[in-house]
């Protein structure tokens, strides 16, 4: 697939035919609170952070449909107090990354927030092409790393695995990461650093679960959630569910 990517900076009217741009997320994930708030100011603060690929028009120019997005959010990593990658994994960085713009930090690294590709464009190697790109507009914009916390997209087949062996398990033809995703990153040349264990928390009435999972969620204890990574803690006496999400966090030198 011939494919254009530019950032939303350069092409602001995308906006609208990329957030309409059908994909696999389940809904759930759209009501973690700290995405909720915060993914909208990325496309309006920083949007040269903002990848958008668009597949080409016949003629070869720039049209098309919209086919993935690429978010990232610069943030200062080396502050007073960090230093290292959080266990609070996706939900911290982009935490901090406001933070840092509306306190006038200087960022010294990006994180990578989101790669999504549509439905339609599925099996094209598209999200390989999005994470260089994320890599190559990091060092355009001044930057020599970016830092990612990864949604193994594997994991959700062994939910009660531990993610703490599952994020370094490696196929022994060749020793990359048994993860899919995991693997690409790796490949581009990313190091698998350590597990953020409480990256997203999606906590809800159990009415709400239901309404999402079509599940009954009337018992105490872990449920299986298509998609989920890990079980979802379901409280049912007590009429509420919460979702820990674990992500991964990988290193590339740009």
């Amino acid at each position: 697939m011939d494919l254009h990517i530019t950032t939303l900076a350069e092409r602001p009217e995308l906006e609208g035919r990329m957030w309409s741009m059908k994909d696999l997320w389940p809904e759930y994930m759209m009501y973690d609170p700290v995405g909720w708030a915060n993914m909208g100011r990325i496309v309006a603060e920083f949007p040269e952070y903002v990848l958008v690929a668009t597949e080409a028009a016949t003629d070869g120019t720039t049209g098309g449909n919209v086919v993935a997005r690429g978010f990232s959010v610069p943030f200062q990593l080396h502050a007073a107090g960090r230093g290292e990658l959080p266990a609070t994994g996706w939900d911290q960085v982009l935490l901090w990354a406001f933070s840092d713009l509306r306190h006038g930090r200087t960022p010294d690294t990006v994180s990578a927030i989101e790669i999504t590709v549509a439905t339609s464009a599925l099996g094209n190697g598209i999200s390989h092409r999005m994470l260089a790109a994320l890599r190559a507009n990091t060092q355009r914009l001044g930057f020599s790393e970016l830092v990612a916390p990864v949604r193994p997209n594997g994991k959700h087949l062994e939910a009660a695995a531990s993610i703490h062996e599952y994020a370094f398990r490696t196929r022994e033809s060749d020793g990359l990461p048994h993860d899919p995703w995991l693997r690409v990153h790796v490949r581009a040349g990313g190091t698998v650093e350590k597990v953020a264990p409480a990256s997203m928390t999606v906590s809800a009435s159990v009415e709400q679960w239901r309404s999402w999972t079509r599940l009954p969620f009337d018992t105490d204890g872990p449920v299986e959630v298509e998609g989920a990574l890990v079980p979802v803690h379901c409280e049912a006496s007590r009429g509420y569910a919460v979702y820990v999400e674990p992500n991964v966090w990988v290193r590339h030198a740009v």
